[in-house]
């Protein structure tokens, strides 16, 4: 097993984290489509790990995939990708680099100039609109 720079035993886990973070972040679950609390959130600041609170992603490159899930073209912090052969299928699944906590899938069908697209669930961010690039 890796080694992250925020290490907690799965008991501290799950103190700090609600049930439904620590499924996603932890049991790697999805939330369902359409019901995040970040999905439509525009304003400018920073998306962090719900889990460790490093810096993930900027609003910047964040853009409306129509997929039900924040989508970014850009991470600006640690990720590490891993391939995700669950549920029948052949996807690299995004991990908080700091934490190890499962934030989503990585695709290859951004429409930006980076090509990607990095599906995210709600649930394993926190949005701060202090944070500036």
């Amino acid at each position: 097993m890796a080694e992250f720079q925020v290490e907690k035993s799965e008991g501290e886990w799950q103190s700090q984290l609600s049930p439904e973070r620590y499924a996603i972040l932890r049991q790697a679950a999805t939330e369902p489509a359409f019901t995040g609390p970040l999905l439509h959130v525009d304003q400018d600041g920073g998306f962090h790990c719900a889990g460790c609170n490093t810096l993930l992603f900027m609003s910047g490159s964040k853009f409306d995939s129509g997929s039900g899930w924040p989508s970014f073209d850009t991470a600006v912090g640690p990720v590490i990708e891993k391939q995700d052969k669950s549920h029948g299928m052949v996807r690299t699944e995004v991990l908080c680099g700091a934490c190890g906590g499962h934030l989503g899938h990585l695709f290859d069908d951004g429409p930006t100039e980076t090509g990607l697209r990095y599906c995210v669930n709600s649930l394993s961010l926190e949005f701060d609109p202090e944070t500036k690039d």
